[in-house]
């Protein structure tokens, strides 16, 4: 793939987004187009990046942002809602906007998709989010253009607003760090910066109409992550296991005074399902290093010029 080919990215002043696009220029890609509505997020995508082609616009509203995809080689689609209390924002984000990305595909003959879904589509789970993700992927899997769909596990790095971000952030402020229960919580975290390259790789292999399940090599349970988090970083918060019950609880006031909390009751219901996600050798089917948990967490907090920036809720 020509490096002067045109990348559309929607979605892009995400997790996912920013550092993707971090990787693409460092590849040598220089025609993105990045869009999404977060005003704040999209303004760093912007000051980070002042050679792309940056759009702030809902992509659940059709509107001039379709006429960027004219000439598009490759559509990479990011856009998702990840949390919120009540199912309008999903219905909205992860359904309604793929519809209208697909429709500007189509319009402008865009010849290949690579969708970003998620991994909980295969989940015991059922909530606003797990279901609103298999509704998107279903659009993409019937939309008639040639694509590839990659179900990633939770994900880490660097911009992470959500998700260990929050955690770390949290670890930072707060002298007590509570965990539900036991805490062994068996997760199967993915390093952003692996991800991005086996989303390049994708892209460039084209490979037609096929979907693959992008797990976390390592297993580490959820109390281990946060004590990797803390070690990392050099801090003192004390760790304590809580009920589960009561967690719930704290999770659910919490959400009485904040529109958009960082975790919810859904998610904690997530964390405990016991989900177990298929590992492929994607590090040999997309020829990506696969970077070791602790070093990867090392990298996302110590790093001298990505670890510092946040993302808006």
């Amino acid at each position: 793939m020509d490096k002067q080919s045109k990348i559309v990215i929607p979605g892009a002043a995400g997790l996912v987004g920013q550092n993707l696009i971090v990787f693409l220029t460092q590849a040598g890609y220089t025609n993105l187009v990045g869009i999404d509505k977060h005003p704040h997020n999209t303004r760093m995508l912007a000051e980070l990046h002042p050679d792309i082609t940056v759009v702030e616009a809902d992509l659940a509203e059709s509107g001039p942002w379709q006429q960027h995809f004219e000439g598009a080689e490759v559509v990479i689609m990011l856009q998702a809602q990840i949390g919120a209390l009540t199912e309008e924002p999903f219905i909205r984000n992860n359904i309604h906007s793929t519809r209208h990305v697909i429709d500007a595909c189509k319009r402008y003959s865009v010849p290949y998709i690579v969708h970003i879904s998620s991994s909980v589509v295969e989940s015991v789970a059922s909530d606003f989010y797990t279901n609103s993700k298999k509704a998107q992927e279903q659009l993409v899997e019937e939309c008639g253009i040639p694509h590839i769909i990659l179900r990633p596990t939770l994900m880490f790095g660097w911009f992470d607003r959500k998700h260990l971000g929050w955690l770390s952030r949290f670890m930072k402020k707060s002298p007590i760090f509570p965990i539900p229960s036991h805490g062994r919580f068996m997760r199967q975290p993915l390093y952003v910066k692996d991800f991005c390259n086996i989303i390049i790789s994708a892209m460039q292999q084209r490979r037609h109409n096929e979907i693959f399940n992008i797990t976390g090599r390592e297993k580490v349970d959820y109390v281990d992550i946060i004590r990797t988090i803390k070690q990392v970083q050099g801090l003192r918060t004390w760790i304590v296991h809580i009920p589960y019950r009561l967690f719930w609880f704290l999770l659910w006031f919490y959400a009485l005074f904040d529109r958009d909390p960082p975790f919810t009751t859904q998610q904690l219901g997530a964390l405990v399902a016991h989900d177990e996600f298929e590992l492929i050798p994607w590090w040999e089917n997309f020829g990506v290093s696969a970077t070791p948990f602790e070093a990867a967490i090392r990298e996302t907090y110590t790093d001298p010029t990505y670890s510092a920036y946040i993302l808006d809720f």
